[in-house]
């Protein structure tokens, strides 16, 4: 013979979880917030449902029987979840726990954004951060589809399936070879550069078509020795006494060492950068909160 299995009332299962914790039916009851006959029924009730005696009554204490224990040992685990998951989701709503994903164009992976996570990871010891250093088009491609929850791009970026928020332009200086002629400037202008080497980035960038606008204002092309996409490769080959490179100062900060000199140039020219987000749909918490230390940090960096 087939028997149809049971659909269970939550409220039933609660009140035969709250008898075997407790002990009691009357201790049930105020953990419960109910009276003690509403806890007694929704007992009785279960086992009409189920087919079977939960409890039998020695004297005054209702002790479970053996088919009682074996039904708690499985509502014991559920609700056991169900406390994790409780957990979970304060974790997650107090950002205690889990994971961000960012993607960033590799000027803003070597000195900007490794400082502004250490610090967002300092007050979440149970968060992991993945980061993935790629072109600003790339970055753009892997947030728009949700591989990465927030990324770090190089502006212009135009697409329908992100969310894009600017970043304070971030000013250029010159890295300069430190047996060069314009190390000892203690600022340089575009018109120092007419004659010199260069090592710049490629024409796609906004901050090359202002050198490139700046150059020919003076009536004058760029000697460009060399061209890349990456601020941080321009630089390493300043280092190497390639030529001299213009770069946003984010990009800078990671030259160090005895082969270069870094300088502010005196025309406005700056790089724009900017956090993305998918678009549509909501954020997660956690990117809504380093977005704002990172837009924090660059503030505070505009001051100094």
């Amino acid at each position: 013979m087939l028997y149809m299995k049971p659909t269970l009332n939550p409220r039933q299962v609660e009140s035969f979880y709250s008898v075997m914790r407790t002990g009691t039916v009357v201790a049930a009851a105020r953990h419960m917030n109910v009276t003690q006959p509403v806890v007694s029924r929704a007992i009785s009730l279960l086992e009409a449902r189920i087919g079977y005696k939960l409890f039998e009554r020695r004297g005054r204490k209702l002790v479970a029987t053996p088919e009682g224990q074996a039904f708690y040992r499985e509502a014991e685990a559920i609700y056991g979840s169900l406390d994790r998951l409780a957990q979970v989701a304060q974790d997650i709503r107090f950002q205690r726990g889990g994971e961000l994903r960012i993607a960033t164009l590799p000027s803003l992976s070597q000195s900007l954004l490794p400082r502004v996570t250490t610090r967002f990871l300092s007050t979440r010891p149970n968060v992991s951060v993945f980061v993935q250093s790629l072109p600003s088009r790339q970055v753009a491609d892997l947030v728009a589809t949700r591989q990465f929850d927030i990324g770090l791009i190089e502006l212009p970026m135009a697409r329908p399936s992100i969310s894009v928020e600017p970043l304070l332009p971030a000013r250029s200086v010159a890295v300069i070879p430190v047996d060069h002629r314009l190390a000892s400037k203690k600022q340089i202008s575009v018109k120092d550069l007419a004659d010199e080497r260069m090592v710049l980035l490629s024409q796609h960038s906004f901050l090359r078509y202002q050198i490139d606008d700046a150059f020919s204002k003076l009536g004058v092309a760029p000697h460009v020795v060399m061209e890349t996409p990456h601020s941080t490769i321009a630089c390493a080959f300043a280092a190497a006494g390639a030529g001299i490179t213009l770069v946003s100062h984010w990009a800078a900060e990671s030259v160090s060492g005895p082969n270069v000199v870094v300088r502010p140039v005196k025309e406005e020219l700056t790089s724009r950068s900017a956090i993305i987000f998918p678009y549509p749909g909501a954020r997660s918490m956690m990117a809504e909160s380093f977005a704002k230390e990172l837009k924090e940090e660059i503030r505070q960096a505009k001051l100094r």
